[in-house]
């Protein structure tokens, strides 16, 4: 794997990464190892949309939250926190301070995207 380069490093969603595996099953006869066990991982559980995804990636930046970055906004999107505290959880991982009330615009964007209650 000598001379490989990395050209961009960009956060990606479930929902991006399901649609590159997509393509990659298009484009060759049989998906590697590693891409199988994802392509595996990714049919198990529940992923947005890719447009879904986006909507929500858009709502959330507007919101112009300080110091809440791109690698941020995918996590909660691939999570879907439905409370305070699920978005708190996630927010740990992070050494980034958001307060409750932008919390409370975070969980408002994705209000719309949430399975709903029976």
């Amino acid at each position: 794997m000598a001379g490989l380069k990395i050209i961009e490093d960009k956060p990606v969603s479930l929902a991006e990464l399901k649609e590159e595996i997509k393509d990659i099953k298009k484009r060759d006869e049989e998906l590697g190892f590693r891409t199988a066990k994802v392509s595996d991982y990714l049919d198990s559980i529940k992923v947005l949309k890719q447009k879904e995804s986006e909507e929500i990636f858009s709502k959330i930046q507007k919101l112009n939250i300080p110091r809440l970055k791109d690698a941020q906004i995918m996590k909660i999107i691939d999570i879907l926190p439905v409370n305070m505290l699920e978005l708190k959880n996630i927010m740990q991982a992070y050494a980034t301070t958001v307060t409750n009330d932008n919390l409370e615009k975070i969980l408002e964007a994705l209000a719309d995207y949430l399975p709903k209650k029976k």
